[in-house]
């Protein structure tokens, strides 16, 4: 869009009580200090915004005179179709139209904003505007209309490592993603990594704590002679044993078999000493001969099983007392007491032997404990190492973006990153410098001139031509003629204010 001022009338704005300027492609507006050469337009913003032409509030009653009423009305062509738009302020009271047309204030505004919008146009009229504006606005308004580099883009640049790395993350996460989930990793990482250490170093300490003294071989080769005379020992006291049990259970069984002849001498007597029964012992009836001489014989039948019972109990214990007379109970005293001092020996032996199974529990401990902490630090350094690609692409794209931004400007530089000192993170930053000094160290001057190029820049990105006004441009006597109107105030002493309408 290209937006152009034909006319402008001033009623009792300031020190203007009556004013009509009629633009051209170029307008001259000079005079001496305080003839109101900067009021008009001042006028303009007044009307559009009801603020100065840097954004705050004016106060447009006249300086040296009284007034009712105070208007300002302009005529505007956008892409050829023309607008003529007025605010009035009349006791404290503001009123604003569109082609004479009483406007409310929100649909008035809405109305201008559609045009274009207020930080782009009062940047694009006052070329010293945009710099009064935080520097984030400033960035912001510059890069929207800079597209960022694409991803495939950014990442054809890094090294090749990175690149690999980071690529496939990119695809499924954004580059802020990323860094955010190993941030977080690394963290827990870290943590992981000193209690691995610290595991490596206790279980090395508990190692050297537990590493015997003596070699294997050496202990094998001593204990081996003893463990042999134990077996030999432990063998002559097993046969030993084996004889003094035999004699003791067969002792055991002639006792047994002694009180059971004891017993069987009383039972003996009973049974010879037991009287037939002559009359039943159910109906009480005497017996008969034959009933007489049954049980006769029945007694004698007990008498003589008796006899071989007794007989054998006897055959027994004879036999038992002869295995016995075969057998001589041997002392093992004297084989325990070698035993307990070959023990003795052995003992020691064996707990040195069984340091190094413990030994070598323990190096199967360390060594994994190494494995895992080496395991951690690979995990680790995987991610500083995507953290670290992070930067690399944040600080390749910032680069790539800083060209393309650069690339629109002949004499200014832009920054637009700046890397922290503390841990190289690319942040956000804007500084405009001409000639390697910043904008807040420029002359008057150069500020014009910085100015200019960063509004056509902007005027060009955005597509949108205004008219633009130099103040105190006497202080600047070569530049490159901006897009759109040009509007100069310039100071020439002891003359009234005169506007001069230039066309080419």
């Amino acid at each position: 869009m290209k937006i152009q001022f034909k006319e402008l009338i001033l009623i009792n704005f300031k020190s203007h009580s009556d004013t009509t300027v009629n633009f051209g492609e170029r307008t001259d507006i000079t005079g001496d200090n305080g003839e109101g050469k900067s009021t008009i337009p001042q006028s303009i913003t007044w009307l559009l915004y009801n603020t100065d032409t840097f954004g705050s509030k004016l106060d447009p009653t006249p300086i040296t005179y009284d007034s009712d009423e105070t208007k300002v009305s302009l005529l505007l062509d956008a892409d050829g179709k023309q607008v003529l738009i007025e605010r009035v302020l009349k006791k404290g009271k503001s009123q604003c139209y569109v082609n004479e047309v009483p406007t409310a204030a929100t649909k008035f505004n809405n109305f201008v904003n559609e045009l274009f919008d207020k930080d782009l146009f009062l940047s694009l009229y006052n070329p010293n505007y945009f710099f009064t504006m935080h520097w984030e606005k400033q960035r912001a308004m510059l890069l929207q209309y800079i597209s960022a580099p694409l991803k495939k883009e950014v990442l054809k640049h890094m090294l090749d490592k990175q690149s690999e790395v980071l690529e496939p993350l990119l695809k499924k996460q954004s580059i802020d993603d990323v860094k955010a989930a190993n941030s977080d990793k690394k963290k827990r990482l870290d943590k992981q990594y000193i209690a691995a250490q610290s595991k490596t170093k206790t279980l090395k300490e508990q190692l050297e704590y537990h590493a015997p003294s003596v070699p294997l071989e050496s202990l094998q080769a001593e204990l081996k002679p003893l463990l042999k005379q134990r077996k030999e020992l432990d063998e002559i006291n097993d046969s030993a044993s084996d004889v003094n049990i035999k004699i003791n259970t067969l002792n055991t069984k002639i006792h047994n078999l002694n009180r059971e002849r004891d017993s069987m001498k009383d039972d003996w007597a009973l049974l010879k000493e037991e009287k037939i029964e002559d009359h039943c012992r159910v109906c009480k009836q005497p017996l008969q001969d034959d009933s007489l001489k049954a049980a006769e014989e029945e007694k004698q039948q007990r008498m003589d099983n008796f006899k071989a019972s007794f007989n054998d109990v006897i055959a027994q214990r004879t036999k038992l007392e002869e295995e016995l007379k075969t057998l001589e109970y041997i002392d093992v005293s004297e084989t325990r007491e070698k035993l307990m001092e070959l023990q003795s020996k052995i003992d020691p032996l064996e707990k040195e032997i069984a340091k190094h199974k413990d030994y070598k529990h323990y190096v199967d401990q360390v060594e994994q404990a190494k494995a895992e902490e080496k395991e951690c630090l690979e995990t680790l350094n995987e991610s500083i190492f995507i953290l670290d690609s992070i930067k690399a692409y944040k600080a390749k794209e910032a680069e790539l973006q800083a060209e393309k931004v650069q690339a629109l400007f002949t004499t200014l530089s832009v920054r637009l990153f700046k890397q922290n000192k503390t841990d190289g993170e690319i942040k956000p930053d804007f500084e405009i410098e001409m000639d390697g000094k910043p904008y807040s160290k420029l002359s008057l001057s150069e500020t014009i001139r910085a100015g200019l190029e960063l509004r056509d820049v902007l005027s060009a990105q955005s597509e949108l031509i205004t008219p633009v006004f130099i103040d105190n441009a006497e202080s600047i006597t070569k530049f490159k003629e901006p897009l759109g109107q040009l509007i100069l105030c310039r100071v020439v002493a002891e003359q009234k204010l005169k506007i001069e309408r230039v066309d080419k």
